[in-house]
């Protein structure tokens, strides 16, 4: 092997890392030779998940700890010169909470074996199952040597730190195919997104869909604010304080109810709004004067995401207005491609979201272990295909704008 001077490094917390050289690698330049074809063609320029500021709230928060149980383990390819070259997310993990990529049943066979799964390494963006990159790369003639060095540095990493596995969650196809190239274990699943397909507008989108479909989102909609409930969008610097008092209300009304103790702190809320609020869109739903709902999205460069829901009111179709149909006519008004409203969700195929495929990849240190989850992911990758492909057999748009979108 020919010799090198990049060398690997574990930052233990975001707080440890130059902010810059994050960044150069989280979202280098389109044309920088670092970015797969994939993330060229098909994800937006500019990722606010992986960006420093997104990260570092999350540990500065007391949201992603090693209290709760998110130990910063952050995988750094430095050159001679101490200059970052390629960096990974990574946080060694007691349970496998708040990740959307399922491995418990991994984890009981193996302690029910007499194996200790956990901790683990996990490498992705904590509570956030948007896919992105996750092998991050800074332009330049030694990219490539980075990132090999970074994909054996996860190895290198797991094995120093003594964690049964390492996880690569919600990465991009081409990242997925070069950690399949490294030995690691292939994994697929779905979300659902919406793509403007030059509608120009949301009366556009609904002139794309079969007539009982359009009835179907224009009575949902005329539904969600028959009760004199009023919509309101909120970025950048009309954000208040009092948009995001409400908002905390909601997510930890919600989030009490579906997870028992909610993940993000009010301190997380605070730092985004001081760090990223002109990428936050706040759409919050308000009656008599009064907020009783929302949804929080994170705006990139082609996309819009959808993040947390709550609501202290309950009232027909208004988590459909809010999360979904308002996102597509934000988006649409701002130029932006797509919207992902997060993991799992079959109803919102019918509401215009299409099925996609989604990415993870696995090394297991146990040889018996990683046999066993070997066969079973080449089983499910099967099925996940089929199912993709059934459910977009079931979308809502008229056969003949679905023909021409296919030719």
């Amino acid at each position: 092997m020919a010799e090198t001077d990049l060398t690997i490094r574990i930052a233990r917390s975001f707080a440890d890392v130059d902010p810059a050289a994050w960044n150069a690698c989280a979202n280098p330049p389109a044309s920088g030779a670092s970015v797969p074809e994939d993330a060229k063609s098909q994800e937006e320029r500019f990722n606010p998940f992986i960006t420093h500021a997104f990260l570092h709230a999350c540990e500065a928060s007391g949201s992603a700890t090693p209290r709760t149980g998110w130990g910063g383990a952050h995988v750094l390819v430095e050159d001679g010169e101490g200059r970052l070259l390629a960096a990974a997310p990574c946080y060694l993990k007691s349970h496998s909470m708040g990740e959307y990529v399922f491995d418990q049943g991994w984890a009981d066979a193996y302690e029910r074996a007499g194996g200790r799964y956990y901790p683990k390494l996990q490498v992705c963006v904590p509570f956030t199952p948007a896919p992105g990159r996750r092998l991050l790369v800074a332009a330049g003639p030694r990219a490539d040597e980075a990132r090999a060095t970074l994909i054996a540095g996860l190895r290198a990493v797991m094995t120093t730190t003594k964690a049964s596995s390492t996880h690569v969650t919600f990465l991009t196809r081409s990242e997925w195919e070069a950690l399949g190239a490294a030995g690691f274990l292939q994994r697929t699943n779905k979300q659902f997104h919406f793509f403007d397909k030059g509608y120009g507008d949301f009366e556009g989108f609904l002139n794309s869909l079969a007539s009982r479909k359009r009835k179907a989102i224009r009575r949902e909609r005329k539904d969600a604010l028959a009760a004199g409930v009023e919509i309101e969008w909120a970025t950048g610097e009309n954000l208040t304080d009092a948009h995001w008092d409400a908002f905390y209300a909601f997510y930890m009304d919600t989030g009490s109810r579906k997870w028992g103790t909610p993940y993000l702190t009010r301190k997380f809320f605070t730092l985004l709004h001081e760090t990223m609020a002109e990428r936050v869109l706040l759409i919050m739903a308000k009656r008599e004067g009064r907020y009783i709902a929302g949804a929080l999205n994170l705006i990139g460069d082609d996309a819009l995401y959808g993040r947390n829901w709550g609501c202290i009111e309950e009232h027909p179709f208004l988590h459909f207005e809010v999360c979904y149909y308002q996102a597509i006519d934000f988006a649409l008004s701002r130029g932006l491609k797509r919207v992902e409203a997060g993991a799992q969700g079959e109803h919102k195929l019918l509401r215009g979201y299409e099925p996609i495929e989604t990415f993870s990849a696995h090394a297991i240190a146990d040889p018996r272990l990683g046999k066993a989850v070997a066969d079973f992911l080449r089983h499910e990758r099967l099925e996940m295909a089929e199912v993709i492909e059934a459910y977009a057999e079931h979308t809502p748009f008229r056969k003949g704008a679905l023909q021409q979108e296919r030719e």
